[in-house]
């Protein structure tokens, strides 16, 4: 047992229950001194005051947290030297816990602590004790503060913030680099004994790391460890309090730990030489192959960069260095000829760009290689002799003149044939030509600059032999120009002279345009077709020539209008001109020369009438026609009736005709169902039709005599109409017969006038208004129908 052990069942056992031993260790001393002594002092009112002496003291009590007993735990006891032990005294305990956590025996003073405590919740304890006569309540002692203090035992263990933690160290470091730092902290008292003195330790991990006991540093243990062999290593640490030794108690936690990488391990080709092959006919850029060095390392470290150092190619090929897959990418850099030159050799190096210089002793971090690239022969189309062409000709040629030749070889060693054709798309017109075996284009129509000064032509060359592979290069024409155009006016002028014009006077300024394109620039020459005793020409000289007139006073009445021809002549070779002829009306105008009437107007207008007359004449005469052409069609409305009549009341039928009618004949007058007795239809249906609105009430008259045979062929027909769906509509000549209910018309016919003339009377037709004036005249002179007919 060690002398650390040997203490603490000694500090154990002195503080375990013992009465006796507690008592005398709490109890006051008695002292002989009297209460009272002689040492006096005057207070404010002069009188002497007495100092008294304290009957009880206590320093703070002790004890154990975590208590296992099955009896409450013994603190202390409290004794006052004026208790006699008759049980006159009444101890009372107050403070923090009073009452709940501890208790005191009232008679004897006993403190004892009714659970376990544990000191991390609450270290210590403040209460206030007195002691008071049971009978009268009064205090024999001052109230006292006293203090009970937890011991502190190892019950917690060592606990670390996180269960398992991250970190990284260099590859290759030195022994003893710093890893990271692991705390674990304890919730023991640090003040008391070695509960929570911590000591760590390493529990896996060895031989590679090491931990400082007293710190928590983690520390590299062994040297020149490779992230290549071995990345990832966990490492256990333990944490025990009681400053290591046994009976502590201990937690532990892992750390991960992972070597990062060094740039220590220098780029390597697989191999000493490479073989590539391409065809000759690869366009330059064209990827050949690729070599790809390789590299332990990661990340920054593993980057290389390639770079072709030496080889009898290096003008033809390039080498790129991607980086997301670290390879070096052979390229074309020049057209590549299998006839002229079929091996190429190429050394290409590899290099990392970050370089650790701590490694050099490893060696260069740098690789080369022999890369032999062999170009294959192909079937090659032909080749111009030029990348373009370029020819001029002059627009006067005459037709199958050749005007230049294109040139094409075959480059394959076993030369062909070359056929030469033209691209018609590029010469939609067929201005052109070419010779198919020597290539010669020349003219097959007439050629015109003024049309079109360029032509750019397509020549397509292709083997005899092997007539899909072919070439086509662009052929330039330009057409040269000819003096073949004679000068114009530049625009259509509209050229007047006043009346009250004077010699010499402008009337005009002139110019011309040509359409061929001279060297030197225009320049145009006017003057007049013969000489003319109204008007002259004064050339410019700068391209413009002015129209002035040679006498004074003009008469449109006389000559309205004057032609004057105009001779433009151009100074190139062959001298080319025209004539151009001005109109020059003779105007009216104001005394400052501005055009009031011409004298086209004039003669326009002979009886003087002005524009707004005529504009009035032609609307009249257009009034006149539309007139006439809606009376043409009234007319011919009229001769026209419609067979199926509008849904109208009976008046609007009767007046619409315009006349008397033709009596019992005339069935075109009116509606024949105004025969129909109204008595006829008592039993009367729904129509499946739209009946006709009424627009009057209806004016009842005595009813006809009843006829038996026209009553039942009418309900017949009726019957039939009204069951058959495709039965005409209401106004249709089919219900002629029916004339329904209550006719506002009632019956006009003279059919009844034999037997009702005597009784009807038709003054009432008087107040119909003027469209009945006709009927009124007819029912109301008196004539029967009979003598009328």
């Amino acid at each position: 047992m060690t002398i650390q052990q040997v203490l603490l069942l000694l500090l154990l056992w002195m503080w375990l229950p013992h009465p006796c031993h507690t008592e005398m260790l709490f109890r006051r001393t008695p002292d002989l001194r009297p209460r009272s002594f002689g040492g006096r002092a005057l207070g404010n009112d002069g009188k002497t005051i007495h100092r008294q002496k304290r009957g009880w003291m206590w320093n703070q009590f002790f004890l154990l947290e975590e208590y296992t007993g099955s009896d409450y735990q013994y603190v202390g006891k409290l004794h006052s030297d004026q208790d006699k032990g008759d049980g006159s005294l009444k101890y009372i305990l107050s403070g923090d816990g009073a009452g709940t956590l501890f208790i005191i025996d009232e008679k004897t003073g006993d403190i004892h602590a009714t659970r376990r405590i544990d000191r991390e919740e609450k270290a210590f304890y403040t209460l206030r004790a007195q002691a008071i006569n049971r009978r009268t309540l009064r205090p024999v002692e001052p109230e006292s503060e006293f203090v009970i203090k937890i011991h502190d035992i190892n019950d917690n263990e060592p606990t670390f913030p996180e269960e398992v933690y991250t970190a990284s160290v260099p590859e290759m470091s030195v022994v003893g680099t710093s890893v990271v730092q692991v705390t674990a902290t304890d919730a023991d008292d640090p003040s008391y004994g070695n509960s929570a003195r911590i000591i760590y330790s390493i529990l896996q991990g060895q031989p590679y790391f090491s931990v400082e006991p007293e710190t928590g540093i983690i520390r590299t243990a062994l040297p020149n460890m490779n992230r290549e062999n071995r990345e990832q290593y966990q490492v256990v640490i333990q944490a025990k309090d009681m400053g290591g030794q046994m009976g502590g108690l201990s937690g532990t936690t892992t750390v991960n730990i992972t070597l990062t990488d060094v740039n220590d391990n220098p780029p390597r080709f697989p191999q000493s030489t490479i073989h590539l092959r391409i065809p000759e006919s690869s366009p330059v850029g064209t990827a050949i192959g690729s070599v790809k060095a390789t590299d332990a390392d990661t990340g920054k470290n593993a980057e290389v960069e390639y770079r072709i150092i030496d080889g009898d190619g290096t003008d033809m090929f390039d080498i790129v260095t991607q980086k997301d897959t670290q390879e070096g990418v052979i390229t074309v850099r020049k057209p590549l000829d299998y006839e002229t030159r079929r091996l190429y050799t190429l050394k290409v190096e590899a290099e990392n760009t970050h370089v650790d210089p701590r490694f050099y002793y490893l060696g260069p971090f740098k690789d080369t290689i022999i890369v032999k690239i062999s170009v294959e022969d192909v079937d090659e189309p032909p080749v111009f002799s030029r990348s373009s062409y370029l020819f001029e000709v002059h627009e006067d040629i005459e037709l199958g003149t050749i005007i230049g030749t294109v040139m094409a070889r075959d480059p394959d060693s076993a030369s062909s044939p070359i056929r030469f054709s033209l691209d018609r798309h590029t010469d939609l017109d067929r201005i052109f030509n070419i010779h198919s075996g020597n290539g010669s284009i020349y003219t097959s129509k007439p050629l015109d600059r003024e049309i079109s000064q360029w032509h750019n032509l397509s020549v397509i060359a292709a083997e005899i032999n092997n007539p899909k592979d072919t070439t086509r290069v662009p052929v330039y024409v330009r057409i040269l120009d000819v003096n073949d155009n004679a000068p114009q006016f530049a625009v259509f002028y509209d050229t007047f002279v006043c009346e009250n014009a004077r010699a010499g006077q402008l009337i005009q300024t002139i110019s011309a345009v040509d359409k061929d394109d001279p060297l030197g620039g225009q320049k145009f020459f006017f003057s007049l077709a013969a000489v003319n005793p109204n008007f002259t020409v004064q050339d410019n000289e700068d391209n413009t020539a002015r129209i002035l007139t040679r006498r004074n006073g003009f008469s449109r009445h006389e000559i309205s209008t004057y032609l004057l021809p105009v001779v433009i002549s151009d100074n190139d070779y062959p001298i080319q001109s025209s004539t151009g002829t001005l109109t020059i009306r003779v105007c009216a105008c104001d005394s400052r020369g501005n055009m009031q009437s011409c004298s086209a107007e004039a003669l326009l207008l002979p009886a003087g009438l002005s524009t707004g007359a005529l504009v009035a004449i032609l609307l009249c005469i257009i009034i006149l026609l539309v007139i006439v052409v809606l009376f043409a069609a009234l007319k011919r409305q009229r001769k026209k009736e419609p067979l199926i009549l509008s849904k109208e009341d009976i008046r609007d039928n009767i007046v619409s005709y315009n006349d008397e009618g033709g009596g019992e004949e005339d069935t075109q007058a009116f509606d024949i169902g105004t025969l129909r007795n109204p008595a006829a239809i008592e039993d009367k249906k729904l129509r499946r039709d739209i009946l006709p609105e009424t627009l009057f009430v209806p004016r009842r008259t005595p009813s006809a005599p009843d006829n038996t045979d026209v009553r039942d062929f009418i309900n017949q027909r009726l019957k039939e109409h009204d069951t058959d769906p495709s039965a005409p509509p209401y106004d249709s000549l089919a219900t002629y017969a029916y004339e329904g209910n209550d006719s506002i018309a009632e019956s006009l016919s003279s059919l009844e006038s034999g037997t009702t003339e005597g009784d009807q009377n038709y003054d009432y037709l008087r107040e119909w208004g003027p469209r009945f004036n006709k009927l009124a005249e007819m029912y109301g002179g008196g004539e029967s129908d009979k003598d009328t007919s």
